[in-house]
């Protein structure tokens, strides 16, 4: 758990959303997955979903390659690394994965979402992730994203998940979390997750701090003296 006063007191209101609870549902939002590119002569990289200019061309995302999900150890590896990088709860980085993907490197989303943090084109090649169905490239995106929204949003965990979620706009221009279905359940669900992952680690530091000689079954000591007749 962050310290709201130590080194991680930027991200200490992130443990507060956790016992939100959506109030309102209604029609979820338009969504496209096409996305366009081209340069300009500046060296200038300009994406659209709408290729309003003749020079744009389509983005194809990188084709799936066939994977199990990942082991553990390599879970572990990736969101270690990249929480300590971009200063993130651990737990955090692994709810949004397990909303995301669950743990599906290879995932995809009707709307071309790619990847463990599910990363739209655009998304992805503003981050520089050249492949979102490599584990390591898209959690390092991924990770990056979230970060910039939380300092983008001062550390209202709600609303970084919404514009996770819906975009930036969206949350913008409601100035709160939108009233979308599909972006209501899913902080709903990464909330859940943290709170679930939370738990887990508290319970694995209690086991790591305790004592082994309180779980080792004691031997009754041997009395020195003579047994009576």
């Amino acid at each position: 758990m962050l310290n709201p006063t130590g080194h991680h007191g930027r991200n200490a209101r992130l443990l507060a959303p956790l016992l939100w609870l959506p109030l309102v549902i209604l029609s979820p939002q338009p969504s496209g997955a096409e996305i366009y590119r081209y340069t300009d002569e500046n060296g200038t990289v300009h994406l659209s979903n709408v290729p309003s200019d003749p020079r744009y061309r389509r983005v194809s995302p990188p084709p799936r390659r066939r994977a199990p999900r990942l082991a553990p150890a390599e879970v572990n590896r990736l969101v270690a690394r990249y929480a300590r990088r971009h200063d993130l709860p651990p737990a955090l980085l692994r709810a949004v994965i397990k909303t995301e993907s669950d743990f599906n490197p290879v995932a995809v989303s009707r709307a071309g979402a790619m990847g463990l943090m599910q990363l739209m084109p655009q998304t992805a090649l503003t981050l520089n992730v050249r492949n979102p169905f490599d584990p390591e490239q898209n959690v390092r995106g991924g990770s990056a994203h979230l970060r910039a929204l939380l300092d983008r949003f001062e550390g209202n965990l709600t609303l970084a998940l919404g514009a996770y979620n819906a975009g930036i706009t969206a949350v913008e221009r409601y100035n709160a979390l939108p009233p979308y279905r599909e972006t209501r359940r899913f902080v709903q669900k990464v909330l859940r997750n943290y709170r679930q992952f939370l738990a887990i680690s508290a319970a694995a530091s209690r086991r790591a701090l305790t004592p082994f000689w309180t779980s080792t079954p004691q031997r009754p000591l041997v009395s020195s003296a003579r047994p009576t007749r």
